[in-house]
């Protein structure tokens, strides 16, 4: 059996076409039988209902009269048929309910707003994003301005209150204003109790950042989320036009790109409901808004806190240091969605960016500085008294090394040194040597010292080089006969030669 639209077709496509039944078939994926039938047919006949009785046919009398005293769901009535003795299934008879009492659709007024007259807030969220080395929940504020529908998003990390009121405050700077009233949602940061059928209880720090920017707060009804219905579907358009399908690979990224969507393509796009560009809207409504305090509203949490003994102060797992004097001390931490304050006794102490990821540790130089040089004046300090224990000239030779030399901490340090490998008495000898030599530096005590130390060689037995052999000499005996010749022989006759002269040998 086919339906009526589809008897339409087959007429069209015969008719006024001149297809074939084998055509049809293929076009429409219809049966060729089925449509051979339906081309023989001049009018369209439904199918007949079937005239068996049925099961529920003695009980419809009854559940009419159910249904009239009370909304009773199908469930409830097939209970009471039950107890009378109904056989039939559930389904036929939630069929017959549906025919005698048709869905009720709830319906909604249009809601009109002047220019600069409310605007709707509510949070977004779509998964999460990768901050360092963890992941955070990806979260969205949406400001839509109700008459003109110009929008403002931003994408945070947190829906902390501190983070609510900032998206707020750079909503409003975006617009040039802010409006008479804003509607928002029963979230907690807004509202703290709302019971049914009474007046909200607001939050007293969103009240105070209402009075400074001059708005009224509107709550919705309890379950009654349609009442925004203008933000509701701007969070739908966000989902669906800006994030669909986006690849975010870093989360500093999105705001400059959804500022780029929001003035190239949101707020430039003919409303639906309007059939206006927001932006065109917006230029009526931007002179209604209230302007702007001098100074913007201070939107940082405080909150009491305690460093711990490692000058830290910890928030969302975060370590960030203070200065060491104020280690265990109770402090006040001012939190933003940009930057953290820690104030000790109403004085600012320390300043960190605000850190997403988990489990980090952010230490200032300045902050370990001062307990460094502690430590290392309190072990100069140690070290001038072991020098000052050498002896009792100690004291007035650091005086002598402070005029004399602009490094003393190493002077000392190495005369120290020098006790433990010579002794502490030898090191108090060199010393007192030194004023008699006016020596005032360790190259000179450890001079003294090594000097002192220095063992020279005991003289030994002379051992000669030479051979024996060649030390004893065997010389002739002189002639002396020469000195026993008369005088006037003395000299030689001739042709002889005179006696040759001694040498010595």
């Amino acid at each position: 059996m086919i339906d009526y639209p589809t008897f339409c077709q087959i007429r069209l496509l015969h008719d006024q076409q001149g297809l074939r039944v084998v055509q049809i078939a293929r076009e429409l994926g219809l049966d060729e039988k089925t449509v051979a039938k339906w081309v023989e047919q001049t009018e369209y006949q439904p199918r007949a209902k079937s005239c068996h009785p049925s099961k529920l046919d003695p009980y419809k009398g009854q559940i009419v009269r159910l249904l009239e005293t009370h909304p009773y769901s199908a469930v409830q009535i097939l209970q009471r048929l039950r107890e009378a003795g109904y056989a039939g299934g559930y389904s036929i008879l939630k069929e017959f309910i549906l025919h005698v009492r048709p869905p009720r659709r709830p319906a909604f007024l249009t809601l009109a707003f002047a220019p600069g007259e409310c605007a709707q807030i509510d949070w977004g969220c779509f998964g999460s994003v990768a901050v360092g080395s963890t992941r955070r929940r990806l979260s969205f504020l949406v400001v839509v301005l109700c008459y003109s529908r110009m929008m403002y998003v931003e994408f945070t990390l947190s829906e902390s209150q501190d983070h609510f009121l900032a998206a707020q405050q750079h909503a409003f700077e975006c617009f040039g204003g802010a409006p008479e009233s804003v509607l928002i949602d029963n979230l907690k940061s807004g509202v703290l109790a709302h019971p049914l059928g009474q007046s909200p209880q607001f939050h007293p720090r969103y009240l105070d950042f209402a009075r400074h920017y001059g708005f009224q707060i509107k709550a919705c009804g309890v379950r009654k989320a349609n009442e925004k219905g203008r933000v509701e579907n701007g969070v739908g358009y966000v989902k669906k036009n800006f994030l669909l399908g986006r690849e975010i690979a870093e989360f500093a990224s999105l705001n400059p790109a959804v500022r780029l969507w929001l003035d190239t393509v949101a707020n430039v796009r003919q409303h639906g409901e309007t059939h206006q560009q927001p932006r065109v809207l917006f230029q009526q409504e931007k002179t209604k808004l209230r302007p702007l305090p001098a100074m913007p509203y201070d939107v940082g949490l405080i909150r009491p806190a305690r460093a711990t003994r490692c000058f830290r102060v910890v928030w969302e797992t975060n370590r960030y240091s203070v200065p060491a004097a104020c280690a265990s001390a109770p402090l006040t931490l001012k939190v933003t969605p940009e930057r953290l304050f820690i104030y000790h006794q109403q004085q600012l102490i320390a300043e960190h960016p605000r850190c997403y990821d988990r489990h980090q540790d952010f230490e200032h130089p300045d902050h370990v500085r001062e307990l460094l040089q502690q430590r290392r004046h309190a072990r100069d300090q140690q070290l001038f008294l072991r020098f000052l224990a050498l002896s009792p000239k100690a004291e007035e030779y650091a005086q002598q090394l402070q005029s004399r030399r602009l490094n003393v901490r190493h002077h000392i340090q190495k005369i120290v040194a020098l006790s433990e490998i010579y002794g502490a008495e030898a090191v108090a000898r060199a010393l007192e040597d030194a004023f008699t030599f006016a020596a005032f530096s360790c190259e000179y005590i450890a001079n003294l010292l090594e000097q002192r130390a220095r063992q020279l060689p005991a003289p030994g037995a002379l051992h000669l080089t030479r051979r024996q052999d060649l030390l004893d000499l065997e010389l002739p005996a002189p002639d002396l006969t020469v000195y026993d010749r008369p005088a006037e022989s003395s000299s030689p006759n001739p042709g002889e030669s005179p006696c040759p002269p001694l040498t010595n040998r």
